[in-house]
């Protein structure tokens, strides 16, 4: 928590101008007053933080011995708290660091209490070991204000039938305790009741192998469910059991230079919101005239096209920044372009936070939409090198796989 208050803090302290600037405007008594006031101005924001961060401990507290129905007022306290310091603060890792954490207790609560009611309902112990590993955002650790169930489970082999039998039990009963808890359900179906995204080690490498072999009809959709377990992350469970999985996605994408090149030419192809002279471009008719879908326009293409690099170097981190940072020490990003790319992900993703809030607090329907000319020229330009940056870097993976 110390270490989430020191950085809020630093943030805030980020924005204030160079004393050396003040001096030429202020006489030393106005500068000696001002400075007694934002000393005490600090103190009181630092106060604030501390709130924050001593609420938040008890509400993670109490999540060990929760049921199902006080697991989601548990959860809402907890995104309030992280809406509260975000709009204080801005900081986006904090916001990711923070919901991350909560969200992996809420999870692992859930596992426990399907459990035991499993053992209640007459379904008896899980037959064999399995885990629980997430992907999408919260496989990147990456979790925001709003969230839903990106989830699969892999069992250990030997159980045969019954495990399979079990699981499924097991499998649905988990996405509707999950859904109380106050995750909403995935609208790709990316959940443990989905046969897709449940089976044991030995179906999950039978149905990995299908498609890098391209033995699957619909190679399409599951090239997009390889993509999506690129970012897997155990969560729950057995741990060893989540990372021979994970371990087992990471040499396959790596191992099958087909298959990423197509992932590459996918990344390469996502439409970006650029305009004309590299202008930024918004919808031309409709609901959403004037505006840009922030996260599929811009946020989406960058997240997949590190994604792409990181894979390709065979790195076992799933976080989006942790890849730049990998990418940039490996040799694959200068030091320029990683600062561009960190600083683009920093200013999507504070977009699409900010538009989640509106969404929260009823200002917007939804939470991908933004208009431009609703912030000011600054912002805007900020906005637009963002989409750029990550241009750039999809001319740099259509070079670097040779996709014509």
């Amino acid at each position: 928590m110390e270490t989430v208050l020191h950085d809020d803090m630093s943030n805030l302290l980020d924005l204030l101008p160079p004393l050396t600037q003040l001096t030429r405007y202020c006489t030393v008594g106005e500068i000696t007053e001002v400075l007694h006031q934002l000393k005490a101005d600090l103190v009181t924001v630092r106060r604030k933080f501390e709130v924050w961060d001593a609420q938040s401990a008890l509400q993670q507290g109490l999540i060990g011995t929760a049921g199902a129905d006080t697991l989601k007022q548990l959860h809402d306290e907890l995104n309030r708290i992280e809406l509260e310091r975000f709009i204080a603060a801005g900081s986006v890792s904090n916001l990711h660091r923070s919901c991350t954490r909560y969200r992996d207790l809420l999870a692992e609560r859930a596992l426990q209490i399907v459990t035991e009611e499993m053992a209640a309902a007459g379904y008896g112990a899980p037959p064999v070991s399995y885990a629980l590993v997430s992907m999408g955002s919260d496989g990147r650790e990456e979790q925001t204000l709003i969230t839903d169930q990106d989830y699969l489970i892999v069992y250990d082999d030997g159980g045969e039938e019954a495990a399979d039998a079990w699981f499924v039990e097991f499998g649905n009963r988990l996405v509707d305790c999950l859904e109380i808890a106050g995750f909403k359900r995935c609208t790709g179906d990316i959940m443990t009741s989905n046969p897709t995204w449940r089976g044991s080690y030995k179906q999950w490498r039978k149905r990995l192998f299908a498609i890098v072999r391209y033995e699957v009809e619909d190679f399409a959709k599951n090239m997009m469910d390889l993509i999506v377990l690129s970012d897997a992350r155990f969560v729950g469970g057995d741990r060893e059991l989540g990372g021979k999985l994970i371990e087992l996605i990471r040499d396959m994408e790596k191992e099958h230079f087909q298959v990423l090149w197509s992932m590459a030419r996918a990344a390469t192809e996502m439409k970006l919101a650029l305009g004309f002279m590299r202008r930024l471009w918004t919808e031309p008719s409709g609901e959403h005239r004037g505006e840009l879908n922030v996260k599929l326009l811009a946020w989406a293409p960058l997240v997949m096209n590190v994604r792409i690099l990181a894979i390709s170097q065979g790195m076992a981190a799933t976080n989006t920044v942790q890849r730049i940072n990998y990418l940039e020490q490996e040799g694959s990003f200068s030091e320029e372009m990683a600062r561009g790319l960190r600083e683009a992900y920093d200013t999507l993703t504070h977009h699409r936070i900010l538009l989640q809030i509106k969404q929260i607090k009823g200002i917007q329907k939804d939470s991908y939409y933004l208009d431009p000319l609703m912030l000011d020229s600054g912002e805007r330009e900020q906005l637009r090198q963002a989409v750029i940056r990550v241009e750039e870097l999809q001319k740099m993976i259509h070079t670097n796989f040779n996709i014509v």
